[in-house]
């Protein structure tokens, strides 16, 4: 960290994805392009010539079991290859929405999702036919993709006739997915006049609005935030539209799937059950009056009656310490380090070998991501931002980077992890580096850390809620219809009023985050909220478990995360005495966040802070 100074803030990088191609409009990414044409071209005879999915396959045989093990192993193949041209596309269009080649081929790339699709239903129909058990126990291939076989013999009883799925899936490139992309497209492009300076408005992209929250002056934060708010109103016609269009998709399908609900689809895509879902939300639902306790305190540290939705992200403290990216490589790479020399490793060599798009700029969607590229290698976005938030951040997302690491052995059958086990790393390495930030600290700087911390708690918790009962109720009411924009933002409205409470004020949220979010506009992942729940919460109990007995921790830790695809959550947590299935366990981890608000609040009397 270094000390606020006028001194120019470092350059931020730009990701490298020329280890991959070095264009979308160059010779060697087109081969790429026709390779993958032929591996799945490929595929496709090898199903054809086994029957997947066109025939009854009948007993087990010595044939037949060989058959089920070259189609595992052809399907990992070429769905590795696939990952990393679809991965190299979707980098490059997150960085640059309007420009028409990264357009042209994203549409191309997802032409051939289509036709893993349909593939992949084709494989999910001939396993529901297979003795499964009986295959598990005769082939090794199978016994180690034994998860993903008796999830696929689950999965068939919720397909519809052969050419009914085959049908959707061609469909979705002009439904659902090209309504996703008519929101990130539109979304990303949206120049927002802000009045840095009264008086003085400056067109500025959304991404950048965005981060306005952040700012340590009030008006500059309530002058983003009406500005966003009407620029969000002016596009709300085709985002509605988007959104009436993915969330039809999604019910008319999981109906025809026999579905009770898409909230039912979305619990067994993300392998977990109903029990458990219920438990956590209860758990979570409790905690809300600490959490409004926390909003409550920061108001008075910033010398407020009550936030508005525009304080949230406001910066606690004046003249703490800049994170500084520079700054933030080597305290993430050193505190890193502390748990592992196998994580700091991991962490130097992204930094070091440009593995992050960090700078934010026009064209480049807002947010946060990574993405496994091939093997060991992942891709960080980011939106940085010279704070402790910024910073951590950073770490959260080399989490993802360091679990898609430690799955580099696995095949893809294997790796694919649902979205409540895929937060476990990212929120076990934010958590080591929130720590050793605070140790660090001056008090002033503490205060900052601990609010922040405690800010994304609430972000996951309370705000998760808020965008769980949105989308529950979207879902129920596009039953009917389709929803006008001011519906949609009555439904957002109500919610967070029932979730934030007396915490803001009610006459200041954000009517128009279900605007904002592009979880909601993902056709392939509804309910995309409740899972970062259960991952910040799973992963605070890990991460309790790892201060008891560090060297224990450490010696299953590892297998845990190369586990992800390849068990229920149930299962994998009981390798550490965890039950998810009842409310105890969701409370244990909220109570560790409650120490942190009963600290804040205990450090923020009536008065202390400044608000310009």
């Amino acid at each position: 960290m270094t000390a606020t100074t006028d001194k120019p803030a470092p350059t931020l990088p730009r990701w490298d994805l020329t280890p991959y191609f070095p264009g979308l409009d160059t010779p060697e990414y087109e081969e790429g392009f026709r390779s993958v044409v032929r591996a799945i071209d490929g595929l496709t005879e090898l199903f054809d010539r086994h029957g997947v999915g066109v025939s009854d396959p009948g007993p087990l045989t010595g044939e037949s079991v060989s058959a089920v093990e070259e189609v595992i192993g052809r399907f990992n193949d070429v769905l590795e290859e696939y990952r990393t041209l679809l991965a190299y596309v979707s980098a490059e269009f997150s960085t640059k929405t309007g420009d028409p080649t990264a357009q042209k081929r994203l549409s191309e790339a997802q032409g051939q999702t289509v036709r893993l699709t349909k593939l992949g239903t084709r494989w999910t129909d001939w396993v529901g036919k297979l003795d499964v058990e009986g295959l598990i126990a005769r082939s090794q291939v199978a016994a180690d993709h034994a998860y993903n076989l008796r999830k696929a013999h689950e999965s068939a009883l919720h397909l519809m006739s052969p050419a009914e799925e085959a049908l959707a899936a061609e469909l979705s490139l002009s439904g659902g997915s090209a309504w996703e992309k008519l929101h990130s497209s539109v979304s990303s492009q949206i120049m927002v006049p802000v009045e840095k300076e009264p008086g003085k408005p400056e067109p500025l992209p959304m991404s950048v609005v965005r981060t306005l929250a952040f700012s340590p002056d009030r008006d500059l934060r309530r002058r983003a935030y009406e500005a966003e708010l009407k620029a969000w109103k002016d596009y709300e016609v085709p985002l509605a539209a988007a959104l009436n269009g993915v969330k039809g998709e999604v019910n008319t399908l999981s109906r025809r799937r026999k579905w009770d609900t898409a909230l039912d689809q979305a619990v067994f895509d993300s392998n977990i059950d109903r029990q458990t879902l219920e438990a956590m939300l209860q758990a979570a639902h409790e905690s809300f009056p600490d959490f409004r306790r926390y909003l409550r305190a920061k108001a008075r540290a910033l010398s407020l009656e009550r936030l508005a939705w525009y304080d949230i992200f406001a910066p606690m403290g004046e003249g703490t310490r800049v994170w500084e990216y520079p700054d933030a490589r080597d305290f993430i790479v050193r505190q890193f380090g502390t748990y592992s020399d196998k994580m700091s490793a991991f962490a130097a060599r992204a930094f070091d070998e440009n593995w992050i798009d960090a700078e934010p700029r026009a064209g480049k969607r807002d947010g946060a991501f990574c993405v496994g590229m091939r093997k060991d290698e992942s891709r960080v976005f980011a939106n940085y931002q010279p704070s402790y938030r910024g910073m951590s951040t950073l770490a959260h997302e080399l989490g993802h980077g360091y679990h898609n690491l430690v799955k580099a052995d696995r095949t893809m059958l294997q790796k694919q992890t649902p979205m409540t086990l895929a937060e476990t790393a990212s929120i076990f390495c934010e958590t080591i580096v929130r720590e050793a930030a605070l140790k660090e600290a001056n008090e002033a700087e503490a205060l900052a850390i601990l609010e922040g911390s405690v800010q994304d708690a609430a972000q996951v918790v309370v705000d998760i809620t808020s965008r769980f009962i949105f989308e529950s109720r979207v879902f129920e009411q596009r039953r009917e219809r389709e929803l006008t924009p001011g519906e949609f933002c009555e439904i957002m409205i109500q919610a967070q009023k029932e979730t934030y409470g007396d915490g803001l004020d009610e006459n200041a949220l954000h009517a128009y985050m279900w605007a904002v979010k592009p979880h909601y506009y993902r056709p392939g992942l509804s309910f995309y909220n409740f899972p970062y729940m259960f991952g910040l919460l799973f992963g605070l109990g890990l991460y309790a478990q790892y201060r008891q007995d560090p060297d224990a921790f450490r010696s299953s830790y590892d297998d845990l995360l190369s586990s992800t695809g390849m068990d229920d959550a149930a299962t994998l947590a009981a390798r550490f005495g965890i039950d998810v299935r009842t409310p105890d366990f969701w409370r244990s981890s909220l109570a560790i966040i409650k120490q942190d608000i009963d600290r804040f609040d205990s450090l923020v009397p009536a008065g202390q802070g400044t608000s310009k």
